[in-house]
């Protein structure tokens, strides 16, 4: 196959992907003798597209899988999406109502129909991503955490948890969602500083004293049971046994002591409000206290509000504090910057709500999954530094709320008994259906999602797919959600199968834009991945991802960094059609033949090469993509294309039969090992390049490259730094002093070391062709007039005459030129930053680009004025 003139990523990718997968090369065979690797994918949520963080997430996954099927692994790399419970529902309820329906009117069966429908649709779109980016995935083995068979593991998680005591139903402050009018676990609250307000407020004692409270919260007060001070407060320890009157409702509160209340905290009084919030609700268990739960599920005021029933509780808020006021109760109205919890997905105020909810008993499941990091199952986490993070939110975790007022989702396999209020959990419905209603609520996503390494693989049956690759090898996701995902995939692993979900966790950050800031709706600043590959092809942009970073870091997206990847694809594409043509269409892979004499320059490519596979496989093995991709640009683009390619037409060019027969296998061999290496990386444009190579084989089955010991020759790296040295002295000088490098010149070379002259000698051909000689003499002893240019290189002396090299009055006037040109340059500048206005005026980064130029000036003019005196010392 012949490759066309110029590298079009867009005809490249074409075609491919769909081949790839009918031809099986993804596909997993549980069967099979050779050594398993899984990766199960972060199963993206049903509400979007992909964008750039799912990119750079599965892009990491399919380097690591492509590259375990070319070592001979079996790799299961397998697929799935989530149903995403809150968004989902929140996306489909904004479809109907721009269709005038809401949820309520058409109830729970038609709304899942809607619900079912908008999958499919997303789906759809998300398996063209995954296309797009050419993700090796076993489509056969497709999960999604709604479908039959995930739908029966996770009841059977919840049956048998809950038979364990692990799973209970309980009265408790929750995090509550006013907006979705559902609950929320604690680490679906986002907590940001908001500029709120203490209101200190008098609550009147019997003896016509007042105790001063002050609050965040005014409109809770009306749910308030007790005041608390601390039992060897001294200011309040006769009023311990007494009551305070409720300022407003006129409510009798008895004052009660505890040893929780901080003395030296504002007054060293708190009101207890146990429906309404967390510490207050512990506080109330402890002394038997009433719970008044004084709000609606949707943030308003209910009847026990009094009066402001029916007001929003920020409306209330504002009624109450004027009414205290009012009646003389509002002693001041203090500012006060305070965390605020907000949901994650409704954006919403979160409300510290009374709720009876199933939640899951986390002190066992935390226990087991922090002694299992001690053993030698432990999960490995890359970076290790998440180890910590992990251990230390396993170490202080509470109970997990489970239960969400939502429709989409796992419905909880619980039913309350009609008229006896019973309690039956179960696999199946009870007998006797119609005396029964299940709970209408649904198990939270990551409930479902924590069962997600073993579940997609059959579990609870014990399939062969769940025998061959589980626990699976690695899990790459971001550091984002460890609490979320990772940590909640441990627990439920070792509970549930005894085993880890996977060896080990590779972490990356967020991707950035180019101002570090993170990529959102708000700011407008988000890059959707698939306009990325219209631009600069899925090649580009995978590679980017994968290499721009290291292990747990964010990453900063620029479409100019993505363009300079382009380019380097463009100079390995260009590099590979220019080598297959010299190595011509009747060498094949078969015809290499690396026995006999080799040049140094083959030598060299060879042993740069062996080291280069060394080095790639052992870094990604430890997933340090960024450093792998340094190595392969380094060797590719500086080795073998700059210098190794351009000595192979010397011997093809030149060369005696055996000479150009050697060459071109060593050409192919390593053209061959370099696509290999890129290829995990960069799958379309390898293939489209080992298709030229052989059309009846593919690069994603072929083998991984191997380092071959007998080809390596540590001591022509030294000769080959040699060489390079000399030859790049010569260029450096001719562009020194102006003179193309199609003009000969005398060069002479001083060498003292017999071993380094006999190297020199013996590869003179390199310099004649590199160098364009008028005369090259290479002598351990160098006769040569003053004036000359003298670089000393490594064991060698290049001297070159300068009466050959240039026209010294020719050069002294192009010099002198150039010396005006520089010092206008600078005064031009050095006014700019001399007027006060336009630096006080202009914008900051102007004034530092006029900064930097005035530098870059400065050092060209002191350069070129240096050039300048010393030619006129010589002339």
């Amino acid at each position: 196959m012949e490759m066309s003139k110029k590298y079009n990523p867009q005809k490249v990718e074409e075609g491919k992907y769909e081949k790839w997968v009918e031809s099986g090369y993804f596909k997993s065979d549980a069967n099979s003798d050779k050594p398993p690797f899984s990766i199960v994918i972060p199963p993206p949520n049903v509400t979007g597209r992909l964008h750039l963080g799912h990119a750079w997430d599965t892009t990491l996954q399919d380097i690591i899988t492509r590259m375990k099927r070319m070592q001979g692994y079996e790799v299961l790399y397998l697929p799935g999406m989530d149903h995403a419970g809150i968004a989902t529902q929140a996306k489909v309820d904004a479809r109907l109502r721009e269709q005038g329906i809401s949820r309520h009117e058409i109830g729970r069966e038609k709304f899942l129909e809607h619900a079912w429908g908008w999958k499919e649709e997303y789906a759809d779109f998300i398996r063209s991503q995954w296309k797009k980016l050419g993700l090796g995935l076993d489509y056969d083995k497709e999960r999604f955490t709604m479908d039959e068979g995930l739908s029966k593991a996770v009841r059977k998680v919840f049956v048998d948890m809950y038979n364990k005591g692990l799973i209970y139903r309980g009265e408790y402050i929750i995090n509550w969602d006013p907006a979705t009018k559902t609950a929320l676990s604690d680490i679906e609250v986002i907590h940001k500083e908001v500029e709120g307000n203490f209101y200190h407020v008098h609550y009147p004692l019997p003896d016509g004293n007042h105790l001063e409270i002050a609050t965040t919260r005014p409109e809770t007060m009306l749910g308030d049971t007790a005041i608390v001070v601390h039992p060897e407060d001294k200011r309040y320890k006769e009023y311990i046994g007494q009551s305070v009157t409720l300022p407003i409702v006129g409510r009798e509160l008895p004052i009660i002591s505890d040893s929780y209340v901080d003395m030296e905290f504002g007054t060293g009084v708190m009101k207890v409000t146990p429906a309404h919030d967390p510490n207050d609700f512990t506080l109330g268990e402890k002394h038997n206290l009433k719970r008044i739960n004084v709000m609606n599920e949707d943030g308003s005021m209910n009847e026990l509000a009094g009066k402001y029933e029916g007001m929003d509780r920020f409306e209330c808020r504002k009624a109450l504090v004027a009414d205290l006021e009012s009646e003389g109760y509002l002693i001041k109205v203090e500012p006060h910057m305070h965390s605020v919890g907000h949901s994650e997905r409704s954006g919403a105020v979160v409300e510290p709500y009374l709720s009876t909810q199933w939640f899951v008993k986390m002190d066992t499941l935390a226990k087991n999954s922090l002694d299992n990091q001690d053993t030698d199952e432990a999960i490995q986490f890359v970076p290790e530094r998440f180890d910590a993070t992990f251990r230390r939110w396993m170490g202080d975790i509470r109970d997990w709320v489970i239960s969400r007022q939502l429709w989409w989702g796992h419905q909880i396999p619980a039913w309350y008994h009609n008229d006896t209020g019973e309690i039956y959990v179960g696999m199946t419905p009870p007998e006797n259906i119609e005396e029964w209603t299940q709970d209408e609520d649904v198990l939270d996503t990551w409930f479902s999602s924590a069962l997600w390494p073993f579940s997609t693989m059959g579990w609870p049956e014990e399939t062969d797919d769940l025998k061959k690759f589980f626990p699976t090898n690695v899990l790459v996701t971001g550091y984002d959600i460890i609490f979320f995902w990772v940590a909640r995939m441990i627990f439920s692993s070792l509970e549930h199968t005894g085993e880890k979900p996977f060896d080990d966790v590779l972490l990356h950050g967020l991707v950035r834009d180019e101002q570090n800031r993170k990529m959102s709706k708000s700011l407008g600043n988000g890059v959707d991945p698939m306009d990325v590959i219209e631009n600069y092809g899925a090649d580009a942009l995978r590679y980017f991802l994968s290499t721009g970073s290291t292990p747990g870091q964010d990453l900063r997206y620029s479409d100019e960094k993505v363009e300079s990847v382009w380019n380097f694809i463009n100079k390995i594409w260009n590099a590979s059609r220019f080598a297959l043509m010299n190595i011509g269409e009747d060498f094949k892979m078969q015809d290499i033949d690396l026995e006999g004499d080799k040049s140094l320059a083959d030598e060299w490519i060879l042993t740069r090469l062996n080291e280069t596979i060394s080095d790639v496989t052992r870094l990604s093995e430890q997933y340090e993509f960024g450093e792998v991709g340094r190595i392969l640009y380094n060797f590719i683009w500086d080795e073998f294309c700059d210098w190794y390619i351009e000595m192979a037409k010397v011997p093809m060019s030149e060369g005696s039969d055996s000479e150009k027969a050697m060459t071109r296998s060593v050409l192919l061999y390593t053209l061959d090992s370099v696509l290999k290496m890129l290829h995990p990386f960069m799958p379309f444009v390898t293939e489209e390049i080992y298709q030229a190579i052989d059309s009846n084989r593919s690069i994603v089955v072929s083998d991984w490259p191997e380092v071959v010991p007998a080809l390596s020759n540590p001591t022509s790296k030294n000769a080959m730094a040699l060489l390079v040295d000399i030859i790049k002295s010569v260029r450096h000088t001719r562009n020194d002093v102006n003179t193309p490098l199609s003009k000969p010149i005398d060069i002479l070379i001083e060498v003292k070391d017999e071993s380094r002259l006999e190297i020199i000698e013996s590869n003179r051909h390199y310099i004649e062709r590199f160098c364009n000689p008028e005369i090259l003499e290479i002598s351990s002893h160098i006769a040569a007039d003053d004036d000359v240019k003298t670089d000393v290189v490594n064991g060698a002396t290049v001297i070159l005459p300068l009466s050959g090299l240039i026209d010294m009055e020719e050069e002294i006037e192009r010099l002198t030129n150039e010396l005006k040109r520089l010092e206008g340059e600078l005064k031009r500048v050095e006014g700019k930053l001399g007027n006060e206005k336009f630096v006080q005026n202009a914008p900051a980064a102007v004034v530092e680009k006029e900064k930097e130029k005035q530098q870059n000036y400065q050092a060209q003019y002191d350069e070129v004025e240096e050039r300048l005196n010393n030619l006129k010392r010589k002339g």
